[in-house]
């Protein structure tokens, strides 16, 4: 197919699945590209086009917008879908292992993918012949054949924890992803619980994952992957100022983000709301869905959405459910974490800086109040653990694998099929 572009610059088509995550970490490499003077196109559903509008990002649309308001809305739709989900999610969750969980949801999710790749195919087809992209980003664990079938280079992006990139490769040193096990634990079973959750590209295949924290000191991967550090959002439509609630009183600065799944859960956060109203410190809680569900203490701040980027670079402390943006976001600013993991590779992140001697995992339904407030107070505390902390965050910004992404693209768009 050829291109639309007469000089060096690219045009980059992206086609994430419509989940908050792949989208997050699909913007955060489109800021990376445009900076660097290419053109990011955004394939996505209609409840997006705000977000990606604020951005100035071009936008194609995989479906006919319902209605204006469901143009209009833009996270707030997505996040209004996810709370009319998040009771079935949660019946899903209880009281189950990670096995469990990952065998409920994940064939309901793949069901569901199954679906969407069929309706948004010959949108697909149709928007890669008018863009004419000389490469496309996928985040997806399954390819549309509109993009595998077109003349264009793919990349194939996985936002997740890369315990799973091991289906793709024969070395079987590492455990299965998306069940939190450990290295150093019994490996009697793994071969029975792996399973192949993305199919790479034979062009490339990207993951986020500090270097710190990578499994490549355990196995190599195939010269066709590439690990980054993080695609990390600059959040420049987004402003934040510490409310006068917190900036006048004392304590150490923590920031409290449970994703849609635990935000909704709003038993947990009232839970986690009555142990942390005991602490000594400030807290910035994001709400969630359910936001107006459950009040805050005094010594805390919330709101439904909180700007990310904006508020780790000020905080000394993230009690993350552990999703893989905000993981990797939380150590490219150099912050220790609290992780209380609830479902997928949030069990694998979680598992992996304890391995590792990095922070502290949690399980935010059984811990007991005296664990909470002592683990907070245990990382704010920790001088060796917290510089270690920051030297990850200035290497991350130091080493600049911004530019190795643009290069890498660039290179993509050479190859033919």
């Amino acid at each position: 197919m050829p291109s639309n572009n007469n000089n060096n610059n690219l045009t980059v088509l992206l086609a994430p699945c419509n989940y908050v995550g792949p989208m997050m970490a699909s913007i955060g490499m489109a800021e990376v590209l445009r900076d660097a003077g290419h053109r990011p196109v955004f394939a996505v559903k209609p409840e997006w086009i705000q977000k990606i509008q604020r951005l100035n990002f071009d936008i194609e649309l995989l479906e006919e917008p319902e209605s204006t308001a469901k143009t209009t809305n833009s996270l707030a739709v997505v996040m209004d879908s996810a709370e009319k989900n998040v009771s079935d999610i949660q019946e899903m969750l209880a009281n189950r292992t990670p096995m469990d969980q990952l065998i409920s949801v994940f064939t309901t999710a793949v069901d569901e993918l199954l679906v969407d790749m069929e309706t948004e195919q010959p949108y697909l087809t149709g928007i890669i012949a008018k863009v004419r992209p000389n490469v496309i980003i996928t985040d997806h664990i399954l390819i549309n054949p509109s993009i595998y079938n077109s003349q264009v280079p793919y990349i194939m992006s996985y936002s997740s924890n890369p315990l799973n990139l091991d289906t793709c490769i024969e070395d079987r040193r590492l455990p299965p992803g998306a069940l939190g096990l450990s290295l150093n634990g019994d490996n009697s079973n793994w071969e029975n619980y792996r399973q192949q959750l993305i199919y790479p590209s034979p062009y490339a295949t990207i993951y986020m994952y500090p270097k710190e924290l990578d499994y490549t000191d355990v196995r190599p991967l195939p010269e066709t992957f590439h690990r980054f550090d993080n695609f990390r959002r600059t959040g420049n439509e987004d402003v934040f100022e510490l409310p006068k609630q917190l900036s006048q009183r004392s304590g150490k600065l923590v920031y409290l983000l449970l994703g849609s799944m635990g935000s909704g859960n709003v038993d947990l956060m009232k839970r986690l709301v009555a142990i942390l109203a005991k602490s000594e410190h400030r807290f910035i809680v994001s709400k969630g869905v359910k936001h107006d569900k459950y009040e805050l203490a005094d010594n805390m701040w919330g709101e439904r959405f909180v700007p990310q980027v904006k508020v780790l670079p000020i905080v000394d402390l993230f009690i993350t459910h552990g999703g893989n943006n905000s993981f990797t976001e939380c150590m490219s600013f150099g912050k220790p974490m609290i992780v209380f993991p609830l479902f997928f590779d949030q069990f694998d992140n979680a598992q992996r800086v304890e391995d590792k001697g990095y922070d502290i995992r949690l399980n935010p339904y059984e811990c007991s109040e005296q664990q909470l407030l002592q683990s907070i107070n245990k990382l704010l505390n920790d001088k060796q653990l917290i510089e270690k902390c920051n030297k990850i965050g200035l290497r991350i910004q130091n080493e600049k694998n911004n530019e190795k992404f643009v290069k890498l693209v660039e290179n993509v768009s050479k190859l033919k099929k």
